[in-house]
């Protein structure tokens, strides 16, 4: 019998979903406040358990909906400064604006509505490993129902729900033809995504922003250049569930060279 591979054991399970509705964005909201700011309280308790701040204005939400539970497995945003709102920033330009090193890149050259940042990225703790791993960052509470939903098939693909969720808002900076795609995160996880193929590039001296932090950058011509083998048919399928679901690419300000 072949092995499955890793595409369609993951399309097996989960499925991506464009939060084009104020109910799926709401659900996005729900699962950052759940990380954000419950969990790790990175951000301040809201009494409507729901997380959210100024980028979303002008943020296009991702969902991965867990098929057989209905239940979503995880969400992120892709932050897009509009072109015809000069003053509205990404986050890293709120947060982090001071450590760019300058000497590497020059964010005057890009134009507005042709980048964007990915921000907000958050795992419901159920969803984040393996019954019975041990010696992992996260730990998993019990879940709130009279018995573990989730079979040990469907936990060995928990690891691969942030990297789905990477793959398919790079999918959909790609569709949007941008030249380059930001990210704030820790160095070790840089490595990581480095190992499946994405070559983010260090632009930032790190900081302390929610433990160490720093600024990468992805440019257009990299954005699955890299990737080995079975993690690019995992994107391309991530971007076949996708495209369908978008009637209007966000802020296009090209054509594809």
């Amino acid at each position: 019998m072949d092995c499955v591979s890793l595409a369609d054991n993951f399309k097996q399970y989960f499925e991506i979903k464009f939060a084009a509705s104020t109910a799926l964005r709401q659900e996005s909201f729900k699962i950052r406040h759940s990380v954000y700011c419950e969990e790790l309280g990175w951000e301040p308790l809201r009494e409507n358990g729901m997380e959210t701040d100024e980028c979303d204005e002008y943020s296009f939400v991702l969902l991965l909906l867990h098929k057989r539970t209905g239940q979503y497995a995880g969400t992120a945003r892709l932050v897009i400064p509009p072109p015809e709102h000069p003053s509205y920033q990404l986050p890293f330009e709120q947060h982090c604006l001071s450590s760019v090193r300058t000497d590497l890149i020059d964010l005057s050259e890009f134009e507005r509505g042709s980048f964007s940042e990915i921000s907000r990225l958050a795992v419901p703790e159920a969803f984040r490993r393996r019954l019975g791993e041990k010696n992992t960052p996260y730990v998993i509470n019990e879940i709130n129902l009279e018995k573990d939903v989730f079979s040990e098939e469907e936990r060995r693909n928990f690891p691969n729900i942030a990297i789905g969720l990477y793959l398919s808002i790079i999918a959909l900076v790609q569709m949007c033809h941008h030249k380059a795609m930001f990210v704030v995160v820790e160095p070790r996880l840089k490595k990581r995504l480095e190992r499946l193929g994405l070559a983010f590039e260090q632009i930032g001296d790190e900081m302390d922003y929610h433990g160490t932090r720093a600024l990468f950058y992805l440019p257009e011509h990299k954005y699955i250049s890299a990737l080995n083998p079975e993690i690019l048919q995992l994107f391309h399928m991530l971007k076949s569930q996708l495209a369908p679901q978008l009637r209007l690419y966000p802020y296009l300000t090209r054509q594809k060279d």
